[in-house]
């Protein structure tokens, strides 16, 4: 039996719960005690990527941090990141190192991760999708108005499509990887923009003193070394990734995109609807190991014409984990369009 895809989220819910389970037990005042005094909110963050890193302020989805290497020629490539308790532009760091020495490469922290805004407001798929509008407008800019490929992580990949559908002479195609709405649990047909947001559980998460203490509990080291193990279905995972992971998580306001996730702001109810509507070429990638192996409704997409579809022995990061093997198949897809 297929195992339940993009489980963060409920996982994250169960372990609230538990957490709050334990502090009633332990005592709630040691538990904020020790988020307030033993746990460290401002741990030194350096930048996710090797290359210039920039600030746009937008005016829907506040001041968005990008990164950009503009070396080489060639059509540029937007990388962008999943969405989960700890996401940053490093998760796409293996993709970025190898196509900067290529193209113009580019990736963008999503609004509440990474060093952009971390402000307490709802986040949503229409604000994700902003800020991918903003960052792809600024590349185009500065590469004469040019059409981009993007290439994007799990959940992002929703967002993806509806950027594209939106603004469809921004892109030239589009690449998923591990994408969220392939099972029978988060695809959907839903009216166009809709979430499945519960306003009353993030009222209760997002909130202080315990708000923030419960994060502590969700992002320590062992914490965001089960959830990456999850991931990649192995032990195996990358250690850079969880200490950059523990870094991220550990800045202020860090709690707030995360806590949206885990009460359905982030999750499209019409995702199904945005992979249909794609005209671009499209190439899907994804694992077969780990927590997020349910893609049932991939063989119904494999048979259209702009898509390309294929599964590798791997985690959802496959990136990490055969790059080479990756960017093969990338490239030819890319090639098909020459």
């Amino acid at each position: 039996m297929a195992r339940r895809p993009h489980s963060i989220g409920p996982v994250l819910a169960r372990g609230a719960a538990k957490g709050l389970g334990i502090a009633a037990l332990g005592g709630a005042a040691a538990w904020l005690a020790w988020s307030r005094l033993a746990v460290p909110h401002r741990v030194p963050l350096h930048p996710a990527l090797p290359a210039r890193r920039e600030d746009l302020d937008t005016a829907r989805a506040g001041r968005v941090s990008f990164y950009g290497d503009d070396a080489a020629d060639g059509v540029p490539l937007l990388l962008v990141h999943s969405v989960n308790a700890a996401a940053s532009a490093y998760e796409v760091r293996p993709l970025y190192g190898h196509y900067r020495r290529e193209r113009p490469v580019y990736a963008l922290d999503l609004p509440g991760f990474g060093f952009s805004e971390r402000s307490r407001r709802p986040y949503t798929p229409g604000l994700m999708v902003e800020a991918i509008h903003a960052v792809a407008s600024e590349i185009r800019r500065r590469h004469g108005g040019v059409r981009i490929d993007a290439l994007g992580l799990s959940l992002s990949c929703a967002y993806l499509a509806r950027a594209a559908l939106e603004r469809a002479q921004d892109y030239r195609s589009l690449a998923l990887i591990s994408p969220a709405g392939f099972d029978a649990r988060l695809s959907g047909r839903g009216a166009f923009g809709g979430d499945r947001r519960r306003p009353t559980t993030r009222a209760l998460l997002d909130a202080p003193p315990h708000g923030r203490a419960l994060f502590d509990a969700l992002t320590s080291r062992p914490s965001l070394r089960f959830f990456l193990e999850k991931t990649w279905g192995s032990p195996e995972i990358d250690e850079g990734l969880l200490e950059y992971d523990h870094a991220t998580t550990h800045q202020p306001g860090a709690e707030h995109a995360p806590f949206c996730f885990v009460s359905g702001y982030l999750f499209p109810t019409d995702t199904t609807r945005l992979y249909e509507a794609l005209w671009l070429p499209v190439l899907m990638l994804h694992g077969e190991r780990g927590d997020f192996v349910d893609y049932r409704d991939a063989p119904r997409f494999a048979a259209r014409p702009n898509w390309r579809v294929a599964a590798l022995p791997t985690g959802a990061f496959p990136h990490f984990e055969r790059l080479d093997e990756v960017r093969a198949r990338y490239d030819a897809f890319l090639a098909e369009m020459a």
